[in-house]
């Protein structure tokens, strides 16, 4: 969409010194706006139609990735509960499962955790722009 933003303003700055009729000029350039929706409408399909087909997919493992995800994280912050009551009991035993916790996260690779975020961060904000824009429900 950069490279048709890019096309699109000395496009329209062209249209201006060749057409000198100011009616004539308004149409070729709105007719040129109209152009660049319609490409960055057809772009925007294209993504939320794989999003879609993905949340679509037959394949258990493809349809149900989000929802796991986030059922995996509503485990972790529930193990805080008996985390807590491990602490009351025997504190050395649950620091000691603590430190064994930090260092196996610890251990995972940087850029997995960034690749991870950038994946569905990005997911998000598409799903809330499908939203906003009336395309999702």
């Amino acid at each position: 969409m950069a490279l048709i933003e890019s096309i699109i303003g000395p496009i329209a700055s062209l249209i201006d010194k060749i057409i000198p009729d100011p009616k004539a000029r308004d149409a070729a350039k709105l007719e040129l706006v109209k152009l660049q929706g319609g490409q960055e409408m057809e772009a925007l399909r294209v993504q939320l139609s794989a999003i879609l087909a993905e949340a679509q997919s037959a394949d258990p493992w493809t349809s149900r990735a989000r929802p796991s995800f986030l059922y995996v994280m509503y485990a972790i912050i529930l193990w805080a509960i008996p985390m807590g009551l491990i602490a009351a009991v025997r504190p050395e035993a649950a620091a000691q499962i603590a430190a064994g916790m930090n260092a196996y996260l610890g251990g995972l690779p940087e850029p997995l955790y960034a690749l991870f975020g950038t994946g569905y961060l990005g997911y998000t904000a598409a799903r809330q722009w499908g939203k906003a824009r009336g395309i999702e429900k």
